[in-house]
């Protein structure tokens, strides 16, 4: 049978309109013209509805890094860099700018860095652009992955984790993953699976792991994806570290679970969590870093920057219009049920002159829906 390339899924940025507000204030009362790079934080889980893509979530406590840890979700660093000009975000060094976010994951590979925290895996690169005048955003999310120079092979087909575990290796497993990585967020970890004895969940830099065999480890990850057969985006650079770190020979196989944990009616269900058996070999200290890729297609699958225009919730011209209706609305149905409000917004008044007695009838008339006026 002729070997399979291992596929991934990759991330898809959802924003709460609450960031949009919160870097408009920032960028009016701290930011001003600087675009330097921010810390923020986004977050991913892995116990996503099936059908749902990889979403990283980035919402109104993004800039509150001490906020802590949403509950069932990982925090995924990241960095923020505003640009003043709509012509300064599109002319920026894209590659550039992700190559920088990828040698800083490198580096914490090649030192052993990510070994001790392993959230130093994976990040992402923000680059906006915002009008505030208009209340509209150019947005553009990376997340740099990195890739070996050939493709990454399967040994078999994925298969799911209940055709690796028993039914008791897996409760014992989760009994452990809730006490300890669950409770701590760790997305990484490895389990230890030899035969005739009960598993036993390991982290990164337990020392015991380099007496242990390959081939009893089971490399761990919270896995996003929700697709049988390929996994989340963040496995690309798990591999990295394993190769760098665990893989002693030339085509060695390695076992990885991604772990997708999912709740149903009060039901616990990890039985779609994907097992895979990859072919890897070692990555010496002295290894150039390897190609970079990540920055995310918009919503037509094209490699281009998304767009969000949030005036009429934010604009408020257009809050103080929907105030109005809703107010003439209301008195629509308690007073005047044949109140004609379609009308009214259509009828043109001539206001002659505009002086106290003018200001007070044009500002009635404002209020009762009439919006065009000759003075």
């Amino acid at each position: 049978m002729a070997q399979l390339n291992l596929q991934f899924v990759p991330f898809t940025s959802t924003l709460d309109p609450g960031f949009w507000h919160v870097l408009s204030q920032k960028k009016l009362d701290e930011f001003g013209l600087k675009e330097d790079a921010v810390n923020i934080q986004g977050f991913y889980a892995n116990n996503n509805a099936q059908g749902l893509p990889c979403l990283l979530q980035v919402d109104f406590t993004a800039f509150n890094l001490a906020n802590g840890q949403h509950p069932g979700q990982y925090p995924l660093p990241g960095s923020l860099l505003n640009t003043n000009t709509i012509d300064l975000f599109k002319t920026c060094n894209k590659q550039d700018l992700i190559n920088k976010s990828a040698k800083k994951i490198w580096d914490a590979i090649m030192s052993g860095e990510a070994l001790a925290n392993p959230q130093l895996l994976n990040s992402f690169t923000m680059l906006t652009f915002a009008n505030l005048k208009k209340y509209s955003y150019h947005y553009w999310f990376a997340f740099p992955a990195l890739i070996p120079s050939s493709p990454i092979l399967l040994n078999k087909q994925p298969t799911s984790i209940s055709q690796v575990l028993t039914s008791s290796q897996i409760q014992s497993f989760l009994s452990s993953y809730d006490l300890d990585c669950k409770s701590r967020n760790l997305p990484f970890f490895i389990i230890h699976d030899p035969p005739g004895k009960s598993v036993a969940l390991l982290t990164l830099n337990d020392a015991s792991v380099s007496d242990m065999k390959l081939s009893e480890l089971i490399f761990t990850f919270a896995d996003p994806s929700t697709i049988s057969q390929y996994p989340g985006w963040v496995l690309r650079n798990y591999i990295c570290l394993i190769c760098r770190h665990f893989v002693k020979e030339e085509n060695c196989v390695v076992r990885i679970l991604g772990l997708r944990d999912r709740t149903v009616s009060g039901q616990r269900y990890v039985d779609h969590s994907i097992y895979l058996e990859v072919i890897l070999s070692p990555l010496c200290a002295s290894s150039e870093m390897w190609s970079v890729v990540g920055w995310e297609k918009n919503q037509q699958k094209k490699l281009l920057p998304r767009f969000v225009n949030l005036s009429k919730t934010m604009d408020p011209t257009h809050i103080a219009e929907s105030a109005v209706d809703l107010n003439l609305k209301l008195m629509r149905w308690r007073l005047l049920p044949d109140l004609n409000l379609e009308a009214i917004s259509k009828t043109r008044c001539l206001l002659l002159g505009a002086g106290t007695l003018g200001c007070n009838v044009a500002r009635n008339l404002l209020v009762s829906g009439y919006i065009t006026f000759n003075i």
